[in-house]
């Protein structure tokens, strides 16, 4: 049964539980930067089929940790609209703010090991770093200390191939030192960086597999390096295509994706069904959303997404929730 209500069990690196894990632990975790945008529901459709498809759990966590970004109320919208489309998790709604002890232990950890150091680059300082297709690659100004008054925390790298296999994308190999360089585990301004907050809070809540947008793919490397160094089990990773606009663009909240309709349900669902892949029939256009899952549930096959990195926008699946076929 869904509830809303922020989970008490977050909070230390090590759960210590006797309990056998479930087979399959799956999550999803929006951040609330602005309302649930189609693009979104998509990565939360196959995640919690995924999870279904196997009897397994799914957990929601609203990953909380960047007050600056996020938007006021958007929380409430998010749970909302997944709420209206049918979704039911498992346990209440975790908050990834309500593991910021953990966070830090995390840090701590890896200070103590010697693998993180101080890091007071400004942007201005690395405007001249090389360029990657990751991003800035840092060139390792402060590995041998920084005096800076504020400073980030840097967790060390190395060019060891991180390599992993993606169930949708094939074989992963990336140099994290050469490709995107030491990375960020503590910003500047005293937050936890995404890296570390998803690792630690995958491995408090025991997920065994996580399937979200391809968008993150690139990341995936770096949080395999950090679950390393901290003695934490990797999940099995699917990412799906990513959602794109007439432009070629991700459909983002960065790039003016509005929120899902909240009036035209059945359709709009039938029409993520559609972009994943599942063909559903064009009858349950006119189904209630329970009858939409019923069907999902038993035709689930995420295979069909293999080696498929974008998603076309389909104007005539959405046009259909448009015109308010549900």
């Amino acid at each position: 049964m869904n509830s809303r209500n922020a989970s008490s069990e977050i909070g230390t690196i090590d759960t210590g539980s006797s309990t056998p894990a479930p087979p399959y632990i799956g999550r999803f975790a929006p951040s609330p930067t602005g309302p649930l945008h189609f693009g979104s529901l998509l990565a939360a459709v196959a995640s919690f089929l995924e999870a279904r498809k196997y009897d397994g759990q799914w957990l929601l966590r609203v990953e909380d940790i960047d007050p600056p970004r996020e938007v006021p109320g958007a929380t409430d919208e998010i749970l909302t609209a997944l709420e209206r489309y049918g979704f039911e998790w498992d346990g209440p709604v975790s908050y990834q703010s309500a593991s910021r002890d953990a966070h830090d232990a995390a840090i701590r950890a890896l200070v103590d090991a010697g693998k993180v150091y101080r890091c007071g680059c400004s942007r201005r300082d690395l405007a001249t770093a090389p360029r990657g297709p990751l991003g800035t690659i840092y060139p390792g100004s402060c590995r041998e200390g920084s005096n800076a008054a504020e400073a980030a925390q840097r967790v060390i790298t190395d060019d060891v191939p991180v390599v992993f296999t993606d169930r949708l994308q094939g074989p992963q190999t990336q140099r994290l030192e050469s490709e995107s360089g030491d990375f960020i585990v503590l910003r500047r301004d005293g937050l936890v960086a995404y890296q570390l907050a998803v690792v630690v809070d995958d491995h408090l809540q025991e997920v065994t597999h996580v399937v979200r947008g391809i968008d993150l793919l690139d990341s995936t490397p770096r949080q395999i390096w950090l679950q390393q160094l901290l003695g934490h089990a990797t999940p099995e990773y699917s990412h799906i295509p990513v959602a794109i606009n007439r432009l070629g663009q991700k459909l983002s909240k960065s790039h003016g994706a509005g929120a899902v309709t909240l009036e035209r349900i059945s359709a709009t669902l039938h029409a993520a069904l559609g972009m994943l892949g599942q063909d559903p029939p064009r009858e349950l256009l006119g189904s209630l959303p329970a009858e939409i899952w019923a069907w999902a549930a038993a035709n689930w096959d995420i295979e069909v997404l293999c080696g498929q990195t974008q998603i076309p926008h389909d104007p005539e699946a959405l046009a259909a929730a448009e015109n308010g076929l549900s």
